[in-house]
């Protein structure tokens, strides 16, 4: 069911629950009954005895235990001993690293919380996660782990991180309201889902999914049926391996009936056609292949490229396609102010003037309406404060002889103390503070550009203070939209000097100061990682939950979106049918907006026109297509453990060009 796009009556018809007293105990144990607990279930696994009698089949290991066997009959036990112990130890070898390969699930299931807060019979009491069940009311509060997906139905100031399941760092608003439309995942903001994090506010909630039936449930679905490819060396050594046995099998019968011809006894015959068997079967080849590639890790682990899975080292140097994550791998995960409208002009951090009283006043509001603080350039609060305050010390600072202005935001704040506020909220999309400047009662308010100008009268040029025209208006949206249509994030200010007790009427009757645009701007290396990669014929393609504008603003800064080139959300991707992604496959550069299934029908796509794949990831939501790809490649910094164990390779330092750097690598030790 689209819980999202439904009425709140129609939900409690549907789950046959009551919105305000909860499930009574009787329904919540009959519910319990017929969905199961509110856990993750795995897929059937092998035992690991299964995994090491399956280590056996590959043909050439066949013929050597026969050969083993025979040797055995013949009186040559040194021969049976050497062969069984290189095959015992090379089955040893591939279990370890199958068994490692399925620590995904495990980490999945550490993410569910022990216990919930529910509303039952009318009473709140806390209960056992597992023992939730769809209809139950979930009351949710700050610093508490989502533990199933519901519907909100009432919000006060919900602020929830969900980048385990949608990639995206910074804390999503929720509210109360109904879609009509389809909207992606991400963009659901009446909903909640399991395992992700209230940062502030609080919410109730009614939960509609539980266990394997939640979004975080249908990744551990994902993850159980995703099967892994072999690599290109494993199949090329199989073919090698197939060949070869079939080669010495028609020689060992050919030596054995020229044996039986010339007059030799059958024992001997037959003993002279296994020891050529075992001469001719390489069976250290393995051993050598593995030596050549750990010899490929130690090097590739001191730039910063760690190797899980040994096949990973020779997939690298065949990769054709890699499909990138775009935050903190691409870009530097970082909130950085880029561009300032203020006074007609658009300005740099750098270009603003502290003897400009205009320039003056958005500069408190930028430091004074904020809750974020840099301790030792570290930043602490919301990733979007955080970068006004760094855009702060960017300007360059002047005395006036005051005391006041060239101060640090800490000094600035002590002297202008905080009187009173009005924090943020999803609902008014505003945040206020009011302080005495220059010994004057004034408020500062911050917020969405389509919510505070409408809140505006006046508009203040320099030192002149005018009613706001409707030109003025016209021409401070056309700067917000071409700063959006950049992918950049924009916020408002204004302020009003009133001795009024700040409250949200008194968010009224204010004077615009100025636009600030924000992006989390690409790392310096990664334009030309991008451009090496190019050089040596692997296409990069950008994969984020970010939003369609902002990706094709950094990807083209970049260099991976080009005249011609395609973007498409997960909801277009979702309405294209096999044939038609396969054929347009090569031009899409830009994927936003992207759930789980599609990043896994992304890499079968590629997959299908026989290129090796790599996938980034960092988040519980990529874990599936890390395991998929050819070469899963996670974020060693802000990686989450799921994605850590789903990945054949983690990068140390998140970085986009150490992947390259990898990859060459990686046809180093393939050509090896």
């Amino acid at each position: 069911m689209e819980y999202y796009r439904q009425k709140k009556d129609e939900i409690a018809k549907e789950l046959n629950t009551d919105l305000k007293q909860g499930l009574s105990a009787k329904e919540a144990q009959e519910k319990l009954a017929q969905v199961g607990p509110n856990a993750l279930v795995e897929g059937k696994k092998k035992s690991t005895f299964q995994v090491f009698l399956e280590q056996f089949k590959d043909l050439m290991v066949i013929i050597l235990i026969i050969a083993a066997i025979i040797s055995a009959f013949t009186g040559s036990l040194e021969s049976t001993l050497v062969i069984i112990v290189v095959l015992i130890l090379n089955a040893i070898l591939g279990t370890v690293q199958h068994v490692k390969a399925e620590k995904s699930l495990e980490s999945l299931k550490s993410l569910s919380a022990p216990t919930a807060k529910v509303l039952r019979n009318g009473q709140k009491m806390e209960i056992e996660a597992k023992d939730l069940v769809p209809g139950d009311i979930l009351l949710l509060e700050a610093g508490d782990l989502v533990t199933a997906d519901g519907r909100i139905l009432e919000n006060y100031s919900l602020q929830v991180n969900e980048s385990s399941l949608t990639g995206e760092s910074t804390n999503v608003d929720k509210l109360d309201t109904d879609f009509e439309k389809e909207v992606p995942l991400a963009d659901r903001v009446n909903m909640v889902y399991s395992s992700s994090l209230v940062t502030y506010g609080r919410a109730t909630v009614v939960v509609t999914a539980t266990g394997m039936q939640t979004e975080i449930g249908k990744i551990a679905s994902l993850m159980n049926e995703t099967k892994e490819r072999r690599t290109p060396l494993q199949v090329s050594l199989d073919q090698f391996s197939s060949r070869l046995a079939t080669a010495i099998l028609i020689l060992c019968a050919v030596i054995f009936g020229i044996q039986m011809w010339r007059g030799q006894p059958l024992l001997d015959s037959l003993l002279f056609a296994v020891a050529l068997a075992v001469a001719a079967i390489p069976e250290a080849l393995s051993s050598i292949v593995t030596i050549v590639q750990a010899m490929g890790t130690q090097k590739m682990a001191k730039e910063n490229a760690i190797i899980k899975n040994l096949a990973a080292v020779e997939s690298l140097g065949s990769v054709s396609v890699i499909c990138s994550d775009k935050t903190g791998t691409l870009t530097q995960n970082k909130m950085t102010v880029e561009d300032i409208y203020i006074g007609g002009k658009v300005l740099k951090p750098n270009e603003l003037d502290l003897s400009n009283q205009l320039h003056r006043y958005l500069l408190y509001d930028v430091v004074l309406n904020n809750d974020a603080s840099l301790a030792e350039d570290k930043a602490i609060g919301d990733p979007t404060e955080s970068a006004l305050l760094e855009m702060y010390r960017q300007v360059p600072g002047i005395d006036l002889g005051n005391g006041v202005l060239g101060l640090s935001e800490q000094e600035l704040r002590e002297h202008s103390k905080r009187l009173e506020e009005v924090p943020f909220d999803s609902d008014r999309k505003l945040m206020s503070t009011k302080h005495l400047i220059h010994t004057v009662p004034t408020i500062f308010v911050k917020g969405a550009i389509d919510v505070l100008l409408k809140r505006c009268v006046n508009i203040r040029f320099g030192d002149e203070i005018r009613p706001m025209t409707e030109e003025d208006r016209k021409e401070i949206l056309a700067q917000n939209n071409h700063f959006s249509e950049n992918g950049l994030r924009v916020l408002a200010f204004a302020y009003k000097e009133s001795d009024e007790e700040l409250s949200t009427e008194a968010e009224d009757g204010l004077t615009f100061i100025g636009l600030v645009s924000e992006m989390d701007p690409p790392r310096e290396e990664s334009v030309a990682a991008v451009a090496r990669a190019k050089e040596a014929g692997i296409r990069t393609v950008m994969i984020t939950g970010d939003h369609k504008v902002t990706a094709v603003a950094i990807a083209k800064k970049i260099g991976i979106f080009n005249e011609g080139d395609m973007a498409l959300t997960g909801l277009e991707l979702d309405a294209l049918s096999d044939e038609e992604l396969d054929q347009n496959i090569e031009k899409i550069s830009v994927y936003a907006r992207v759930s789980p299934e599609n990043k896994i029908r992304i890499v079968n796509a590629w997959q299908r026109k026989d290129r090796i794949v790599s996938m980034t990831g960092d988040g519980v939501n990529d874990a599936p297509a890390l395991k998929k790809a050819d070469v899963g490649v996670a974020m060693g910094i802000t990686g989450t453990e799921v994605s850590k164990d789903a990945a054949s390779m983690i990068l140390a330092d998140d970085n986009f060009a150490t992947i390259i750097k990898a990859v060459a690598n990686g046809r180093t030790v393939y050509e090896n």
